[in-house]
């Protein structure tokens, strides 16, 4: 994958670099948003690592602007606040995922292989080809393009994920765990608290009752009858 780092501090960017060329990644690298803006007009990359805290900039406000924009690759926030409004802040911002700082290289590493799974992996078979209608609701995963009473919605690519696994098992039940762990990669009170807010946004997007939540298990996929 091409992968940019956004970070104004020199050591994270190095170690973040290493660590991603060691896995066989391309890697560049910006200390601004200024420097960010330059990197993207070479092209779209498909990863986006982002520190919240830029000296001529929010990595935030960039991270919304970029999705009002249209770009809809992955984009990993660094952060050293964990509190649950910056979490919300920014995947509202359009973030797929959070790394809070300092973190592990093993971690930052199982990060970026599951949300290249999700930009890049292929769909499974339920929800390849023919678009996923449910009520005024329109999901065309092969072109990444959903719409509500035929205006079109705009979906990160960590809701693509969750909408993967449910319009899978279209009206089944499928547990909390299940997307944690098919979606994130393990089943952590934060990837929770994510879970819990983007289901929310989702909803808001494409109708109250697109996404069904089964109290206490999980959600189910799908206008009920």
């Amino acid at each position: 994958m091409r992968i940019l780092v956004v970070d104004d501090d020199d050591d994270v960017r190095s170690v973040v670099r290493r660590a991603l060329l060691a896995d066989g990644h391309v890697v560049e690298t910006a200390d601004s948003v200024k420097a960010a803006r330059i990197a993207l007009l070479d092209g779209a990359p498909n990863l986006v690592l982002l520190d919240i805290a830029l000296p001529d900039g929010s990595g935030l406000e960039l991270c919304g602007a970029l999705r009002g924009e249209g770009f809809t690759f992955p984009i990993l926030l660094l952060t050293a606040k964990t509190d649950v409004a910056v979490r919300v802040e920014g995947l509202d911002a359009g973030a797929d995922d959070f790394l809070p700082k300092p973190f592990a290289v093993a971690e930052l590493r199982a990060r970026v292989r599951a949300l290249g799974r999700r930009a890049g992996g292929a769909l499974t078979a339920p929800v390849y080809g023919r678009p996923k209608v449910a009520g005024e609701v329109t999901l065309d995963f092969t072109k990444r393009r959903a719409t509500r009473a035929d205006v079109e919605v705009p979906i990160t690519a960590r809701q693509w994920a969750i909408l993967e696994v449910l319009v899978a098992r279209s009206g089944q039940l499928v547990t909390r765990t299940t997307l944690l762990d098919q979606v994130w990669g393990e089943a952590t009170e934060s990837n929770t608290s994510s879970l819990n807010v983007l289901v929310a946004r989702l909803r808001s997007k494409l109708g109250p009752n697109v996404i069904r939540t089964i109290r206490n298990e999980g959600y189910a996929f799908g206008v009920e009858p």
